[in-house]
This record gives structure tokens, sequence and C-alpha cells, in this order.
């Protein structure tokens, strides 16, 4: 058996057609430009990108793993609805997993010195932006300032099952939000919240910066479920 040669060099990353495909159709759906309950034509969209089905089918089969898609027998391949009574899971998720964010994130910043000097000026930063776009009532902008300012945190953690269950978790606010936009005026306490996070986080203390981010949480679910338990009373 011929040994191979590990430590001689990596093969360069890259895409394959289906990545490509994948990768255009999630952002689509994530950003609601393929709407909830609409179809997936696989050859129209082969079509459009100028490949082959198969990258296509390829894609689909794992966005709909990731319950993106949903494909039945006589229907064929459509975007997931948006389930309002599932979306207060999703909020009641992202309380229990902000707290602990919050808190891992506080804790890696204060044993390095050297790691909490880039997470807190990227978090004003993007505090900073957001503030702009409160301003000039961007509320597409605000929405994607928002996701960075919590995919940030969870980077800060150190750990990648974090930051994958954050970009899961933002994920379905993100597609709630095409069927439910959010208020524009919730935007400045969410300003506020995220301040009271900075503070923490300037101050040292892992357990504050953990309670501020879970109140930061539980405040904003209350508002946004608010819709989706009108919706569906019968969600426990």
């Amino acid at each position: 058996m011929t040994a191979i040669p590990w430590t001689a060099g990596r093969l360069p990353a890259v895409k394959s057609k289906a990545d490509l495909v994948y990768e255009k159709l999630h952002a689509a759906i994530a950003s609601g430009t393929l709407h909830p309950g609409e179809r997936i034509n696989m050859d129209e969209f082969a079509r459009a990108f100028g490949v082959s089905k198969i990258p296509v089918r390829e894609a689909v089969k794992r966005l709909e793993s990731e319950g993106l898609v949903t494909s039945r027998v006589h229907s064929g391949v459509t975007v997931t609805e948006i389930d309002r009574a599932e979306i207060r899971g999703v909020f009641l998720a992202r309380e229990a997993i902000e707290g602990l964010v919050g808190r891992l994130a506080a804790e890696n910043a204060e044993a390095s010195r050297a790691s909490r000097a880039p997470l807190l000026p990227g978090l004003r930063r993007t505090h900073d932006e957001m503030r702009a776009a409160v301003a000039a009532g961007d509320a597409r902008l605000l929405s994607e300032l928002n996701a960075r300012f919590h995919r940030q945190l969870a980077e800060a953690t150190g750990y990648r099952i974090l930051t994958e269950l954050t970009e899961q978790l933002l994920l379905a606010v993100q597609r709630y939000r095409v069927v439910t936009p959010k208020n524009t005026a919730d935007w400045p306490s969410v300003l506020a919240e995220h301040e009271a996070i900075l503070e923490a986080l300037d101050g040292g203390d892992p357990a504050s910066v953990a309670e501020a981010a879970r109140r930061h949480a539980a405040s904003q679910a209350r508002k946004e479920a608010a819709p989706a338990l009108r919706a569906a009373p019968e969600a426990r």
C-alpha cells in the first residue's frame, strides 16, 4: 500500500457547481427573493445558472436536508412554508443560546486581552453602523448588521457549533421576517439592548454579559413572536 504524503500540501479549495447553485438558492430563500411556498423548477434554474440538472438536484437535496425546501411526489419542490407555531420555539432557543454565547465570548475576552481587543471594536463598529442605518431608515441594512453583531459574538466563543446554531436561528428569524416584517419602531430598543451587551463586555463580567444577551433575546422575542402567537394560539 502506497503511503500518501499528507504533509506535502493541501488540495486547493474549489467549489463545485452544486455548491455554487446551493449558495445562490440559499441566499434567495434567506432574502425572500424565493418566497415561502414558491415552486423550484429545476429545469428553469439549470438553464438560468448554465448548468445541468445534476448540480441543481444536488443543491436542492442539501436544502431539503436543512428544511429550506420541501419535496412532494405530486407537487414537486417548493420553498418551505413558515411555520408560525414553530417560530416560538426559535425565539425560545435564541434566548438560551444568546445567553450562553454572551458568557463564553466574555470569558474568552477576559482570558486573553489580545482577543478582547478586536472583539469590542468590531462589535462597536457594527453597532455604530446600525445607529446610522436607523437614522437612514434602512431596514434591509439593519437586518444584515443585526445578524453580523450576533455572528461576531458567536464566533468569539471559539465554538463552531455555537456559530452554526446562531446562523440557523438567524436564518429562521430572517425567513420569518419575510412574511412578518419587523416593526421599524423596534430598532431603537435593539440598539439600547446591544449597548447593554457592549457595556457588560467592557466591564469584563461574563455573568453580566450573559444576562444582557439573554434579556435582549427575550425582549425581542416578546415583540417579534407576538404576531406568530396570535396567528397560532394553540402553540405551546
